[in-house]
């Protein structure tokens, strides 16, 4: 089989992915919670791999994510060209997630589209298990992506963790959580705000909402935490 380039088709690079899949890695995937059943068991170092040698192409980025096999959706998601894409695009692709893992791979592109603040919303109040984990893997993702972004934003985003903080499913309560760690993180001035929240939730009568608020309290007030913030004012 030649070797993948720019130039490679759709076709070409399914049919690659398909003579490299691993059922001994599909069956680790299973220990992480990643469901299996549209992977070939390949490792996203593999995948990014790949995604670099065929390069940033939109409109194939699309005939992958059609084939339906999950390695090709995370390599389409990051080849596809963010400005182009449109937040009916998101809206289509996230509505057949079905695993955290597609999930949080996508998630990064859709950062990095025009629409995201308006997909976080969106996606936010979408009763749709890994639909919502979306907005928060979103929020999580756009503290690293949206270095420009002001501190209001994120502190805007807080109403959202905080009204979402009692949805009990595992892969919804564990992205609130990312997302609200992920903000406190970000600078000292967002610190405050973020770990009064987290304390607010972790002090709150229902269960899942209070493992939220106390995880993130931890981290949040770890030296860990408290250097990296600290190495981050000064080197500014």
């Amino acid at each position: 089989m030649a070797e993948l380039s720019a130039n490679s088709s759709a076709a070409e690079i399914i049919a690659h992915l398909r003579s490299i899949g691993s059922e001994e890695n599909r069956r680790g995937m299973l220990r992480y919670g990643i469901k299996i059943d549209r992977a070939l068991g390949i490792s996203h170092g593999v995948q990014r791999q790949i995604a670099r040698q065929i390069k940033r192409n939109h409109e194939r980025a699309f005939e992958l994510w059609e084939s339906g096999i999950m390695e090709a959706q995370f390599i389409a998601s990051v080849t596809a060209d963010p400005k182009r894409f449109t937040a009916e695009n998101a809206r289509r692709w996230a509505a057949s997630f079905d695993s955290w893992d597609i999930v949080d791979g996508v998630s990064d592109l859709f950062v990095d589209t025009d629409c995201w603040r308006e997909l976080i919303e969106e996606f936010a109040a979408d009763d749709r298990e890994f639909v919502r984990r979306t907005a928060f893997a979103m929020m999580a993702w756009s503290v690293v992506h949206r270095k420009k972004e002001p501190d209001a934003t994120f502190l805007d985003f807080l109403r959202l963790v905080e009204a979402h903080a009692t949805d009990s499913r595992n892969f919804v309560k564990k992205a609130v959580n990312w997302a609200l760690r992920s903000m406190g993180k970000r600078s000292f001035a967002l610190h405050g705000p973020v770990l009064v929240m987290a304390e607010k939730l972790a002090a709150s009568p229902d269960k899942t909402t209070r493992w939220i608020g106390k995880d993130a309290v931890k981290e949040l007030t770890g030296p860990k935490t408290l250097e990296h913030l600290q190495r981050k004012a000064d080197a500014k």
